[in-house]
């Protein structure tokens, strides 16, 4: 575990090839109830350049309207599926907090995705941390303060890296600069999967 700055984790390879299998083996039976959909951003409509969908109690959901949780798939109407044990299991592992998540997004990302410098400021609760997996091809993650000038700094995540931020940074505006296309053989199509493990109520 490499400690980043105060609140900021990180596992590098904390899941190898055979536990990163078995995950991608349940997220497709996620997605094949949650199928991925395409975000847009609020007032403006234009949308996101990653795919996503969500397991678990509750689901992130950007539209014309809002950034916001809630039970159903925007698109199928259906509630998000439940969340794998495997997932589960990696909160129980690495966050070190006792309340269990209530959100699972799952972002998918193709070479030509990118995410920009975002808070995560939707939650209810801010005492929880955020558990990020990597799957697939690695990316260039950027990390910052709390305010969107404040400096920042960029690493590698490779696929099994584990990233946790809690505490004073849990409010860090971050995101992902770049994808690595054809560093893993691990998806097919080839691209990244996150994971992202939140308290939101």
């Amino acid at each position: 575990m490499l400690t980043l700055k105060p609140g900021l984790r990180l596992y590098k390879s904390a899941l190898d090839r055979s536990a990163q299998e078995a995950l991608v083996v349940g997220l497709r039976e996620v997605l094949r109830e949650a199928p991925l959909f395409r975000p847009v951003m609020p007032r403006t409509g234009k949308a996101f350049s990653v795919r996503m969908s969500n397991c678990g109690p509750l689901g992130w959901v950007s539209d014309r309207s809002s950034y916001r949780y809630q039970t159903t798939h925007p698109e199928t109407g259906r509630n998000w599926p439940p969340m794998p044990d495997s997932i589960l299991r990696l909160w129980r592992d690495f966050a070190g907090h006792d309340a269990a998540p209530d959100a699972c997004l799952i972002n998918f990302y193709d070479a030509q995705a990118r995410m920009g410098p975002h808070q995560d400021r939707d939650e209810q609760d801010f005492a929880a941390p955020i558990l990020s997996l990597s799957l697939g091809d690695s990316c260039r993650f950027r990390h910052g303060g709390e305010k969107r000038g404040d400096p920042s700094e960029a690493i590698r995540l490779d696929s099994g890296d584990i990233l946790v931020f809690g505490g004073p940074a849990r409010k860090m505006f971050h995101g992902v600069d770049r994808i690595f296309s054809g560093t893993s053989t691990l998806l097919s199509p080839p691209g990244r999967i996150n994971l992202t493990l939140r308290r939101a109520r």
